[in-house]
């Protein structure tokens, strides 16, 4: 049965480094000192198959008004079994535990998985803007 946890000392740091580094599309190449820092300024949730890590969730947040989602991401293995969706339950918990009104995410192919979670389109595209297009 798979559980998760925001406890940072559960997170398998090299797992996550190599998910990310080798395989996300949006992180390929992302180095293991940045992974580590971007862990340390976040909210982290990780999802347990026993004791071995098989998902990974990061919010950015000031735990108030705003977050960010990101660098969601299942171990191959465990696609397709609820993972993603234990992720992103636990983080709407979080997120309306911290009274955050606007999360945001960005994803090139997961939008069904979000929508079952209240995220959209946004609706007033022209408002925002971004700085720096890395991935």
């Amino acid at each position: 049965m798979v559980s998760v946890s925001t406890d940072d000392a559960l997170l398998d740091v090299e797992r996550i480094h190599g998910w990310l580094s080798e395989d996300a599309y949006w992180a390929r190449g992302r180095s293991r000192e940045k992974v580590e820092r971007s862990l340390r300024h976040s909210v982290n949730v990780g999802a347990y198959d026993d004791a071995e890590l098989v998902g990974f969730l990061r919010l950015v947040t000031d735990r108030a008004t705003f977050a960010w989602v990101c660098d969601v991401y299942v171990d191959p293995a465990a696609r397709g079994l609820g993972v993603g969706k234990l992720l992103l339950a636990e983080a709407d918990r979080l997120l309306t535990s911290y009274g955050v009104r606007r999360a945001m995410l960005a994803t090139a192919d997961a939008h069904s998985l979000y929508a079952q979670h209240g995220f959209a389109p946004l609706a007033d595209v022209e408002r925002w803007m971004s700085r720096g297009n890395e991935q």
